[in-house]
Parts: C-alpha cells; sequence; structure tokens
C-alpha cells in the first residue's frame, strides 16, 4: 500500500505539476512523505540523507518540533491578519530578527519569500536615493521576479530581461579568476578596481545600489577574499549608494554565524533574507532596514506592499525557529560541524578524486568544483553531473547540484554521524562516476 502511495505521488506529479527551472517532460523526481532533522523518506519508509537542505533553506532541519508546536498553536489562535494591522507575534517576530542584525537597525519589512525581499530592497534603494541603476555581479542569484531575475547574472536572466537600471559586474572568484591575480589578496584589491572602475563607467550619480550576496550561494559558494565586502562598503560610501547585502541562503546559521557578513568586516545598508529565517516552514522573507533608510519614508508613502507580508503561521515560526536556533546552540553546530567533520572530509575526498577541483565553503555551506582536468580547471559537463547525482540518490542522499558543481548544504543540525554517512556516499558515487569516465 506505502509503495502505491510512492506511485501515486509520481503519477500525479507528472500528470498535474508544473515545475521550475525545468523542461516538464522526463522528470523522475524523488518521493518525500516524511522527515525529521537532515533525514527524509518517502511512503515506503526508504530513507535519505537530505544534504540539499531541500533549497537550501531547512536549516533548523525537517520537523522540528517547536517550529511545529508554534504553527499549530498560532492557526488555532489566529490563522491569518491582514497586515494593515498591529500583531503581537509579528513584532515578535522583527524583534527576534531585529537581535540578531547590527546595531542600529531597527524595521523590519515583511515579504512572502526572497525574490520578494530583494524586489523590495531595489525600490527602497531607488527611492531614498532618486536613483535607478542596480550594480550586481554576474556570479550571482536573486530570485524569480522581475527584477530580481534581472539583478541575477547567471543564465536564467537572459530570457527574462524585463526590468531596467540593471548593470553586471566581475565579483572576485580566486579559483576561476577574471583579473590573473595569483592570490587572494590580489584578487580582492583587483576586484575592487573593476568595480570602481565600472561605477565610474556607469555614473555614479546615476547608481541606486550595488546587490551583493555576502557569499554567492547558487553561483558557487564563493568567499570573499580578504577587504572585498568591507571594500564595496568603501565604494559605496565614496559615491553615496545603497549597499544591499542578500543573506536569503547564507543567513541564519548557514555559515556558522547568524548572519554571513558578520564573519568579513561589512555593514550593510538594507539585509535581505528568507530561507532559514524559519526554515522554510512557512513562506516568508524579508528586508532588514538602516535608519537612515526607513527614516526616508517616516512622512513619505513607501509604494509598496503585500497581503501576506507578515503573515501569523510565519511570524510565529519565526519566533519558534530562532528561538530553537539560540537555545539549542545551533548556529555554533553549524561552525563547529564545518570545521571539525565536512571541511576535513571534504578536503580527504579532493585528495582521492580528480573530479574535485576545489572544495570552498565554512559552516554548512561548501561546493565542489568539479573539473574534467586539475591543470586546465575545464567544468565537467551536465552529464557528468547528471550522472553524479543519479549515484549519490541511489545511495540514499539527496543531492543538490548546480552548473559542475556539488554543493554539501546539509541543514545546520547535521550530526558528526551523518556527515561520515554522507562522505562515504560521496566518495562511493564519485569513484563509481570516474571509473565510468576512465
Amino acid at each position: 500500500m506505502t509503495e502505491d502511495l510512492d506511485a501515486l505521488a509520481k503519477e500525479l506529479d507528472r500528470e498535474h505539476v508544473f515545475h521550475s527551472w525545468s523542461a516538464q517532460a522526463g522528470l523522475d523526481l524523488p518521493v518525500i512523505a516524511g522527515g525529521s532533522g537532515t533525514v527524509v523518506w518517502d511512503h515506503a519508509g526508504n530513507r535519505m540523507l537530505d544534504f540539499s537542505s531541500q533549497l537550501v533553506n531547512v536549516n533548523i532541519g525537517h520537523q522540528h518540533p517547536a517550529v511545529v508546536a508554534a504553527i499549530r498553536e498560532q492557526a488555532e489562535r489566529l490563522a491569518t491578519i491582514g497586515p494593515a494591522t498591529a500583531n503581537l507575534h509579528r513584532g515578535q517576530a522583527a524583534q527576534r530578527i531585529l537581535d540578531k542584525a547590527p546595531d542600529g537597525f531597527a524595521k523590519v519589512f515583511f515579504t512572502n519569500g526572497g525574490a520578494d525581499a530583494i524586489e523590495n530592497a531595489i525600490r527602497m534603494a531607488r527611492l531614498h536615493t532618486g536613483r535607478d541603476t542596480v550594480l550586481s555581479t554576474y556570479r550571482s542569484y536573486h530570485g524569480n521576479t522581475g527584477a530580481a531575475i534581472v539583478a541575477t547574472g547567471d543564465w536564467r536572466r537572459m530570457p527574462n530581461q524585463f526590468a531596467r537600471g540593471h548593470v553586471h559586474f566581475f565579483g572576485p572568484f580566486l579559483y576561476r579568476t577574471e583579473f590573473w591575480a595569483t592570490t587572494p589578496e590580489e584578487e580582492s584589491e583587483r576586484a575592487l578596481h573593476h568595480l570602481e572602475r565600472v561605477i565610474q563607467s556607469e555614473g555614479p550619480s546615476t547608481i541606486a545600489a550595488l546587490l551583493l550576496e555576502s557569499i554567492p550561494g547558487t553561483a558557487g559558494i564563493m568567499l570573499p577574499p580578504p577587504g572585498y565586502l568591507a571594500g564595496v562598503r568603501a565604494l559605496a560610501d565614496k559615491y553615496g549608494i545603497v549597499l544591499i547585502l542578500d543573506e536569503v541562503m547564507a543567513g541564519f546559521g548557514r555559515t556558522g554565524r547568524w548572519f554571513a557578513f558578520q564573519g568579513y568586516d561589512v555593514v550593510p545598508d538594507l539585509i535581505t533574507f528568507a530561507k532559514g529565517v524559519n526554515s522554510g516552514y512557512v513562506p516568508v522573507g524579508g528586508v532588514i532596514i538602516s535608519p537612515e533608510i526607513s527614516a526616508t519614508f517616516d512622512d513619505r508613502v513607501f509604494p509598496g506592499g503585500l497581503t501576506y507580508s507578515g503573515h501569523p503561521l510565519a511570524a510565529a515560526s519565526i519566533i519558534a525557529a530562532i528561538d530553537a536556533m539560540e537555545s539549542e546552540g545551533i548556529v555554533d553546530n553549524a561552525r563547529r560541524v564545518g570545521e571539525d567533520a565536512i571541511g576535513p572530509g571534504l578536503a580527504e575526498l579532493a585528495e582521492k578524486h580528480p573530479l574535485i577541483g576545489e572544495v570552498r565553503g565554512e559552516g554548512v555551506f561548501w561546493a565542489l568544483d568539479l573539473v574534467t582536468d586539475r591543470e586546465t580547471r575545464e567544468p565537467v559537463g551536465a552529464d557528468v553531473i547528471g550522472r553524479l547525482k543519479k549515484e549519490l540518490t541511489s545511495r540514499g542522499l539527496l543531492p543538490f547540484a548546480a552548473e559542475n558543481r556539488i554543493h554539501v548544504v546539509p541543514p545546520c543540525v547535521v550530526t558528526d554521524g551523518e556527515v561520515q554517512e554522507a562522505m562515504s556516499i560521496y566518495d562511493e558515487a564519485l569513484t563509481k562516476v570516474e571509473g565510468d569516465l576512465a
């Protein structure tokens, strides 16, 4: 009977569900019926390690009892309310978020997710400065809505370029440097020089915002080199540009810090968040707003809003998630397990497997950059990634794949034992694929 449910789930999915970022014909997706912590299973009880955290958002793990209980209790108390009301739990959720932000931030604008957080941050920056242009990097992903997808640098922007006022530049990435750099310091200095020349060439008086992922996620988990984010902050100050840091994927524990930028000596003007703030249990996102930008709208109407802004179920889940992450040491676990288990484990894999060109990351936020040749660093093709995904899935691990990379991104609650189990699966899958390619 349980196998019948798995077959039914697949049948209904194929017949009726239109999936994002996919050609629809031939999709054969895993069935997930339940989960707990780092583990998910289908109706038949087949267990899988979730080392994708779904879309790198289930930071607190699946079915955390405190978050589930908070949603249930809120649904019984008040299932929904409009944004043009004061609600205790909405205010408490905003307060919890601000407690983790840098000193001075005092307001949160709630959205339905990360993409519309980006949309509204861009809107705020444009209205605050009276300027139009937004600068963002080619190696980036900011969401699927109008301005967010055009701010994105990867291929998904190209069929969707309907928003105006966007310019792209190259950010730092030493492994595939655009600047002929040989050290992290050179990469940082040259990337900052390139950015300043773009600002000057576009006209500083036209530029409203610099939009960056603190650590680019889907684009490759590229940690900023020394001084880069501080240098971007200095350029923003020099030219009167709003600095927006996108923490949608990197925030709320993913790096072993509440916000990724807190490790890089920088404070932005606007911070976007979603995903890990409540681990996706209820759709939510938002913008954390600096006092200067918030004051712009003290006596001026902010021309933006959403029906579900600050939804009470989302607010309750945020309160419970942040409280649990704090009381249970979940953010510190992400830091520790990255240092003690994931990082060393991936380094051992890299020594053994020639397909791995580079390992990079921190916390529970890592990437394996896969190459056909370590000298040329030529990325592997989609066929290799497809084979590797199949081998990983068949061995009981849900992977996150992007371009030529496998991202190792388990929930922040992952244990050392689960990491060890995952490393064995990565090892077996890489061995199989390398053998097939030989």
